[in-house]
């Protein structure tokens, strides 16, 4: 008999604990609300939440970006600005590599270029993500934008400018 009052009872608690679990919608609202009321701890709470109890969900990819995005814009305290950026840009990655087929992965990776290029003037890490893209997604709306980037790079507008002054010497 108290075989069968013990397993009742385990039956009851993994049913309530079971039900008390958060929809990856819920996480989603929460981390969007906590975002609208400056609780930004809170907000990646969620987001991470979302992201480790649903991996597979359809809204994993969104949770992510946001994610990345809180770093990107460097609200996420106690931690400096270049680690943060990093953060940003592995999580952008992380969008492209897991959830390839998603809406959102061109424009991570490409996000990924954009913050290596233009706030770390990580000019190759930048090509590399720019080629990348290009190579996977020739005729997303960005393509024209990574191409810019591209040609546009830290390191190419240095050549240019070393071309321009060799072009001056000679004269």
């Amino acid at each position: 008999m108290k075989i069968l009052y013990f397993t009742s009872f385990i039956i009851v608690i993994l049913f309530i604990s079971g039900c008390s679990k958060k929809t990856d919608d819920q996480y989603l609202n929460e981390a969007k609300t906590n975002i609208e009321n400056h609780n930004i701890d809170k907000a990646v709470t969620a987001y991470q939440d979302l992201i480790k109890e649903y991996p597979n969900s359809p809204k994993a990819p969104e949770a992510i970006f946001e994610l990345a995005t809180l770093y990107q814009n460097k609200m996420v305290k106690n931690i400096p600005q270049n680690q943060s950026l990093q953060k940003s840009i592995g999580l952008f990655r992380s969008i492209f590599d897991k959830y390839p087929k998603s809406i959102l992965a061109p424009k991570a990776l490409f996000m990924s270029g954009f913050i290596q290029a233009n706030d770390l003037k990580s000019y190759d890490e930048a090509t590399a993500s720019f080629t990348l893209f290009l190579q996977k997604f020739p005729n997303n709306e960005l393509a024209s934008s990574a191409k810019e980037e591209l040609d546009n790079s830290g390191r190419n507008i240095a050549k240019k400018k070393h071309i321009k002054a060799d072009v001056s010497n000679v004269r």
